[in-house]
């Protein structure tokens, strides 16, 4: 791939109103990202956006490039041959992921390790207990660089090289800031992943796409003390959004910090006491080499090109669509079970939506209106 390719690829990807979903849609459309650029202020603006959308400037990408070559990183887009196949499994996939250290990594069969913040003394050490013992049955230890139970698994992971962070923020926006060290430690024996910018600060709208990159690289997620309506909960959603295993260890019911992981097991997680548990019901790492895909399909005719769409009108279609939206996000599989129209049609009409500025593409698949 030429730089030149690249340089627009991150242009497109950082642009404004390109989800993932709407990155792999345009490319699928324009066939380049120098022509879906080209494309996308008309596009916009006929989808009913009122200026035309943010686009960086070449200038802009290179020096993201550049920067991330500096800290001894790389940015990696979807078909690169680096770029984890069981984030590329999913149908929203990050366009560019930022990673400092081994991206080799990123292809071992691999669980989530994630927890409270203000995890009990007991809970970390049963964090640092499994995810010592899985790593030294050479499983790579996902979790997302937080204080309390992430924390305690990357370190307990750490002298294997076993342990990847994803986190929240540009890989040069270190959080929280005392995780420096450990944030270096794992760059250099592991891997650091973001889907962020360079220079992003992190903030809580960043947080659930982290915890998508935790769940998408992870064949399983183990919940180690969760409040519950907490964050590590997002987590295990979306795990279960994406077909992966979830995975909790029981607490006692006069903690707080228990009931969110006891509700998992209550609703189906498997039970976890020690590494063997994980072990007997962590999938294999999928053949690739086979069809291989999660989450809704997503044709990429274009719109109005032969199949069962031909006939469809866009402005019936829109106005369908967007009153079975509400700012509560729903699955895309939802809206097309609810509506006469295929999944190629429903995917064009979110994807003007997306370019407009009236809808988001949340991780796992959801999408919701936004506030007008």
């Amino acid at each position: 791939m030429s730089d030149l390719t690249r340089v627009d690829l991150l242009r497109l990807a950082r642009s404004e109103g390109i989800g993932p979903v709407n990155f792999q849609r345009m490319l699928a459309q324009y066939r380049t990202p120098g022509a879906a650029l080209a494309a996308l202020p008309d596009r916009a603006i006929r989808a009913g956006r009122p200026t035309p959308p943010k686009i960086p400037s070449r200038d802009a990408a290179e020096a993201e490039l550049a920067g991330t070559e500096a800290l001894g990183g790389r940015i990696l887009f979807r078909g690169d041959a680096d770029y984890p196949p069981l984030l590329a499994a999913l149908p929203d996939a990050p366009a560019a992921l930022s990673v400092l250290g081994n991206p080799a990594r990123l292809a071992r069969r691999a669980a989530g390790i994630v927890g409270a913040r203000n995890a009990s003394a007991a809970g970390l050490r049963i964090a640092e207990s499994l995810s010592a013992e899985l790593a030294a049955s050479g499983i790579l230890i996902v979790s997302g660089l937080a204080r309390g139970i992430d924390a305690a698994a990357h370190r307990a992971a750490l002298h294997p090289g076993l342990t990847v962070a994803a986190i929240a923020g540009g890989l040069d926006k270190i959080y929280p800031p005392e995780h420096a060290d450990l944030q270096a430690q794992i760059a250099e024996r592991g891997c650091v992943v973001t889907e962020a910018a360079l220079g992003t600060v992190p903030q809580s709208r960043h947080f659930p796409r982290r915890n998508r990159l935790i769940a998408g690289l992870s064949l399983g997620c183990v919940i180690v003390e969760a409040a519950q309506k907490s964050g590590t909960l997002i987590t295990a959603d979306l795990a279960l959004r994406y077909g992966r295993e979830v995975f909790a260890v029981p607490g006692s019911p006069l903690d707080p910090r228990a009931r969110g992981g006891n509700a998992l097991i209550r609703e189906g997680a498997h039970l976890v006491e020690t590494a063997a548990d994980v072990l007997r019901d962590l999938p294999p790492y999928p053949d690739f080499s086979a069809p291989f895909s999660m989450g809704f399909a997503e044709p990429v005719s274009p719109w109005g090109q032969g199949g069962q769409d031909a006939w469809c009108d866009l402005d019936q279609t829109l106005n369908v669509v967007v009153g079975l939206l509400s700012p509560v996000p729903v699955t895309v599989d939802e809206v097309v079970q609810r509506c006469q129209f295929s999944v190629s049609a429903v995917l064009t009409v979110l994807t003007e939506l997306e370019l407009a500025g009236r809808v988001e593409f949340l991780p796992g698949g959801l999408v919701a209106l936004l506030p007008t």
